[in-house]
């Protein structure tokens, strides 16, 4: 098919899934999808950031749906695919994004806290997935986007199950790229480096932590939320039709040294 070049980025029509997509870094990639021009399905476990996105949506003509849900539930994946399909018809793109951290030292590592961090990141998305990919096989054509980190490449020594999980999406990333390049489905990872946001205000307020990690980024800064926007409305469009099992470092750098 010959494509337009101005037409590449276009997600007009499009259709998305987007796991702790109101707020956030994901309530970003929300934000990139909306302004392309696809219609979203945000599954979150609170409301958080609904009616911010709604209105944001309305705003540029184009449709945010929510749905209040724990995606560790059993059995969850399919009620979030079907759902989605009864409300617009379609899906076209999953990014799963939905995660949460948990620190502590080796010792007193809780057992809990490893199965909740697994159930969230890593089997959550395996489910989602496996899920998503029965529509897009039928339409022969999806894409599928996980969120990966920095911990995705590296070590760490206080967040154990999120290093593992992290790591874990990598793989899935790439068994999923596999198993589904045949059927035109291109399955990616985005891992994002050290973000201004909420969450990392500590780590940048604590002046020696803060200076280690901004001397590994040769960009010289840590990134705004919203430039993560791009790569993700790339990563979603047909500009990365051949494009697929990649896993794509945001992180000024970072990884270089």
């Amino acid at each position: 098919m010959d494509l337009q070049t101005d037409n590449l980025f276009n997600l007009e029509g499009k259709i998305a899934v987007i796991t702790g997509g109101a707020s956030g870094l994901g309530a970003y990639y929300s934000q990139a999808l909306l302004s392309a021009g696809a219609d979203i399905f945000v599954v979150s476990r609170s409301q958080k950031g609904w009616e911010d996105l709604k209105e944001k949506a309305s705003k540029i003509g184009r449709k945010a749906l929510f749905l209040q849900q724990d995606i560790t539930e059993e059995g969850v994946a399919a009620k979030v695919i079907a759902t989605c399909v009864k409300a617009y018809g379609r899906l076209d793109i999953l990014i799963n994004n939905a995660g949460v951290q948990i620190r502590n030292s080796l010792l007193d590592f809780k057992d809990a806290d490893w199965k909740k961090v697994i159930d969230i990141n890593l089997n959550a998305l395996y489910f989602l997935s496996h899920e998503a990919a029965k529509i897009m096989v039928k339409q022969h054509k999806g894409k599928i986007i996980n969120i990966g980190s920095m911990q995705s490449f590296r070590a760490g020594k206080y967040i154990f199950p999120y290093t593992a999980s992290k790591h874990g999406v990598i793989g899935l990333t790439k068994a999923y790229a596999d198993a589904l390049a045949a059927d035109n489905i291109q399955v990616n990872a985005i891992a994002p480096g050290y973000i201004d946001t909420a969450m990392t205000k500590a780590l940048q307020q604590d002046p020696n932590r803060s200076q280690e990690i901004l001397s590994h980024i040769p960009a010289g800064h840590w990134a705004q939320p919203s430039e993560l926007m791009g790569t993700v409305i790339y990563l979603s469009s047909d500009a990365s039709n051949y494009v697929t099992g990649a896993t794509i470092p945001v992180d000024g750098g970072y990884l270089l040294r």
